[in-house]
């Protein structure tokens, strides 16, 4: 067991010491929660921490990275898949990255699902109207999925368990992938094209790729204008990847018909935390909550028992391969793609 290595655990929520206190049990790691997130205000609660942990909406900067090393900080463990959020470039030959790369492709891929059947049905609609007593069918009609076209971008672990279960509703699907897998496409029955061909032909689209340089805001004013009259877009990937005011735009024209977000461009202000007793001033998140068409949860296509307790596993397992000196499999490297604007 291990007692020398101290770690700050920020971010956290009562799911997450459950789950990770389970995990630690089989470490005996030296773990301090905090319940904020990780900011140049309250950086210093790392001070005395060899290694700091951390959540999506902990935002590590150039000048963060500097202090953490300063403070005797060498390794920063992502219990996420992404890893936008942190300025590698400024990490690199400092502090090492490692991450969750796949703690659950299934709970993300049926959250997808769960978003598109209810919007495509009105579920959510319906809910609160049978509640009230209202049982009429008006403005609840929505459309077959069989034979619908598909359109999945990246075709990752999550991408590829997605297009599993669209195929199972004997959908078409095309896919964008920079690296496509052509064997699995032949195998599962999907075809790979261009991204303009898979918005000019999808009645629904799907975001499940990383954010990245080559990504950020590939859903814009002008991709909306390629796509499909009535088009339903879903994102469970990453919140940056659409232009949230152009999405307002195509929502109002009636171009895009539906949207079912994850995810959102300037969420970690709001999700996770409870603002019901608040105002929201984003203006922008306002509007998109006033549509009746558009379903926004708060980042929770990851929460299963299954995902959770696979982040707390591999989150301790990367710790636990860092100080024994192992190879760390999980390392994210800087890359000059993986920089955002």
């Amino acid at each position: 067991m291990d007692k020398t290595h101290r770690i700050a655990f920020f971010d956290t929520k009562s799911y997450d010491r459950e789950f990770f206190d389970k995990v630690n049990l089989n470490y005996g790691f030296d773990i301090k929660y905090f319940k904020y997130h990780l900011t140049p205000d309250n950086i210093v609660l790392a001070q005395n921490a060899d290694i700091v942990v951390v959540f999506v909406n902990d935002t590590i900067n150039r000048p963060m990275i500097d202090t953490l090393y300063s403070y005797g900080v060498r390794l920063i463990a992502l219990r996420s898949a992404g890893f936008n959020n942190i300025d590698l470039q400024a990490a690199k030959d400092k502090i090492r990255v490692v991450r969750v790369p796949a703690y659950s492709p299934n709970a993300v891929a049926e959250h997808t699902i769960a978003l598109m059947m209810t919007l495509n049905r009105k579920i959510h609609r319906a809910y609160f109207r049978t509640r009230d007593a209202n049982f009429t069918l008006q403005g609840l009609m929505g459309f077959d999925l069989y034979q619908k076209t598909a359109g999945v971008i990246g075709t990752g672990k999550i991408g590829k368990t997605l297009i599993k279960i669209l195929r199972g509703f004997e959908m078409k699907v095309l896919a964008y992938d920079p690296y496509p897998d052509n064997n699995y496409a032949r195998t599962t029955g999907f075809d790979y094209v261009d991204l303009q061909t898979l918005f000019r032909n999808s009645d629904v689209i799907s975001l499940n790729c990383p954010l990245t340089k080559d990504t950020e805001y590939m859903i814009n004013k002008k991709t909306i204008a390629d796509m499909k009259e009535g088009v339903m877009l879903i994102n469970t990937g990453r919140g940056k990847l659409i232009k949230t005011s152009d999405l307002i735009q195509g929502l109002k024209s009636g171009k895009i018909g539906s949207a079912g977000l994850d995810v959102y461009e300037e969420e970690s202000q709001y999700f996770f935390e409870d603002m019901s007793d608040r105002i929201v001033t984003d203006d922008i998140l306002a509007r998109l909550l006033s549509f009746n068409n558009v379903i926004i949860t708060a980042h929770q296509g990851f929460f299963t028992r299954e995902a959770i307790n696979n982040i707390a596993e591999t989150t301790m397992q990367n710790i636990h391969n860092y100080i024994l000196g192992r190879e760390l499999e999980n390392e994210v490297v800087y890359k000059e793609k993986y920089q955002t604007a």
